[in-house]
C-alpha cells in the first residue's frame, strides 16, 4: 500500500510540475503512404496490455482494432525454442516476449495513435521489467512489419525521449526509454484461457495504468514583452 502511495503521489506531483511545460498535441496525422494494418507490443504481462487495447484505446478510437491475439514474439535471429508454450516462455530462456498481436482497421489513421497509446499505459523506461514483473518476456517491445511503420515508431519513441530530457513529463520509473523497435517475426498465440483474460476475469492481475491522458507537447515559452 505504501508503494501504491508513493507512485499515485508521484503521478499527482508529476502532471503538476509539468502542466506549465506541456500541452496537448494535435491528433496524430494521417499517413502519407501505405501502412501495414499488423504490429505487435510487448509492454509487460500481456493480459494488460490486451485489455488497454481492446478495451480502452477503443474508447478513444471506436471499431480501430480489427483482432487482437495475445501470445509470444522475439526479436532474435535465431529462435532458441519453436511455437513456445507459456511456461517456457516465463521461464526466459525461450527467447519470447509475451506481446498482442494486433491488427488495425484503418492503419493511416490509428497505427501513430497506438504507438502513442502504448507509451501511455505502461512504462517504457524499466527495461526488461514492469512493476514486480521482471524479465526478458516483459519487455517494452514494438514489432512492425514495414518500414513506413518503423519511422512512425522511432520518431515517437524520440519525441517521448525529449519529454523526459526535458523533465517536462514525470511519470516513470526512469528517464531513459528502453523500447526496442524491430522487424515482425513469427507469432505464437497464447493458449485460449489467457486470451481477453481480463474480460472474463475483470480482478484478475494487471499492472498496467494510464500515466498521462493526453500525448503532450512541450509549451513554447513567450518571449519577454516590449
Amino acid at each position: 500500500k505504501t508503494n501504491r502511495l508513493l507512485l499515485n503521489l508521484k503521478d499527482i506531483m508529476g502532471n503538476a510540475s509539468s502542466a506549465h511545460k506541456t500541452k496537448p498535441a494535435r491528433p496524430a496525422s494521417v499517413a502519407s503512404e501505405a501502412l501495414s494494418s499488423t504490429l505487435a507490443l510487448g509492454a509487460g504481462c500481456y493480459w494488460g496490455t490486451e485489455k488497454y487495447v481492446r478495451k480502452d484505446f477503443q474508447k478513444k478510437f471506436p471499431n480501430s482494432i480489427k483482432t487482437a491475439t495475445v501470445g509470444f514474439m522475439s526479436p532474435l535471429d535465431g529462435v532458441r525454442i519453436q511455437n513456445p508454450t507459456y511456461p517456457q516462455v516465463c521461464s526466459g530462456q525461450s527467447g519470447h516476449i509475451e506481446v498482442l498481436f494486433v491488427e488495425l482497421n484503418e492503419p493511416d489513421k490509428h497505427f501513430e495513435e497506438l504507438i502513442r497509446f502504448f507509451f501511455q499505459f505502461h512504462d517504457p523506461t524499466t527495461k526488461d521489467r514492469q512493476g514486480n514483473d521482471r524479465g526478458f518476456q516483459y519487455a517494452s517491445w514494438i514489432f512492425c512489419d514495414d518500414e513506413p511503420q518503423a519511422l512512425i515508431a522511432e520518431r515517437v519513441r524520440g519525441e517521448l525521449q525529449t519529454l523526459l530530457d526535458a523533465n517536462a513529463l514525470n511519470v516513470y520509473d526512469r528517464k531513459t526509454v528502453s523500447t526496442k523497435i524491430s522487424p515482425m517475426k513469427e507469432f505464437t498465440p497464447a493458449q485460449a484461457e489467457h486470451q481477453e483474460y481480463l474480460a472474463k476475469h475483470p480482478n484478475g492481475y494487471c499492472n498496467h495504468r494510464i500515466r498521462f491522458k493526453h500525448w503532450p507537447v512541450i509549451s513554447k515559452k513567450e518571449g519577454p514583452s516590449n
